[in-house]
């Protein structure tokens, strides 16, 4: 019998946003496969290991999620992370990847996901706690309403495409800012919107800015603006 793949969104960094069947699945399966080459600097492990000290009793497998844009490098790692999994399903054993916010959202894990469904083994996703859903709770604030439209934006275009994004109607949600914060920024300044923004929401370490003036120029990865018209 073979075993079965679970996509697993442990959401945005606060342990007491996992799930109860994430923690369930957790905790019956005993191949818990961890984004990054350094398992215990994860923050997906980080997150589960908040709710569950029995972590490090499983079997942690760590698998390498580079950010770069190098699709060689990728297509690599990409393969290497479906048959370090695969080794596992062969032997019937369920394996469990973890992977922050909800894995159908700019997930990596969907890059071994489709590989695993190709060869024939199951994959289901299990759902977790988006992060921009995360930050408006946070903020105390909603979304949307009524009949708004709501983008959710990598914030990795040019500025005069920024420009033209945020004159959408609606809220604008921007994830993966990154090196394009100061253009982004400006973008924002420029479009007389509100914005706010949090890093790292739910963590320890986490920041909150609540205008476009207040966003930093440098920001971590787990950056997330929310902008809203006026």
């Amino acid at each position: 019998m073979q075993g079965k793949l679970y996509g697993l969104g442990v959401g945005p960094g606060d342990p007491e946003l996992l799930t109860l069947k994430a923690l369930r699945l957790i905790r019956e399966n005993e191949v818990i496969a961890v984004p990054g080459n350094d398992i215990y600097a994860s923050v997906a492990y980080q997150i589960v290991k908040g709710v569950y000290d029995k972590l490090d009793s499983k079997h942690l497998i760590p698998v390498a999620m580079p950010m770069t844009k190098d699709k060689a490098v990728l297509e690599a790692n990409h393969q290497k992370a479906a048959e370090d999994v695969e080794n596992y399903l062969k032997q019937g054993k369920n394996v469990v990847f973890l992977t922050l916010g909800d894995p159908t959202v700019y997930s990596t894990y969907l890059y071994v996901h489709k590989r695993i469904l190709d060869k024939g083994y199951e994959a289901e996703i299990v759902s977790g706690i988006t992060s921009f859903c995360a930050v408006a709770a946070r903020l105390n604030m909603g979304l949307v309403e009524m009949a708004e439209p709501l983008h959710v934006i990598p914030a990795t275009y040019k500025a005069e495409e920024m420009d033209e994004i945020l004159a959408l109607p609606g809220t604008k949600v921007l994830m993966k800012t990154g090196k394009k914060m100061k253009e982004v920024k400006e973008s924002i300044q420029r479009s007389n919107q509100k914005a706010v923004m949090i890093e790292n929401c739910g963590m320890p370490e986490e920041k909150i800015y609540k205008s476009a003036e207040e966003i930093p120029e440098s920001a971590g990865y787990y950056s997330l603006i929310i902008v809203k018209e006026q």
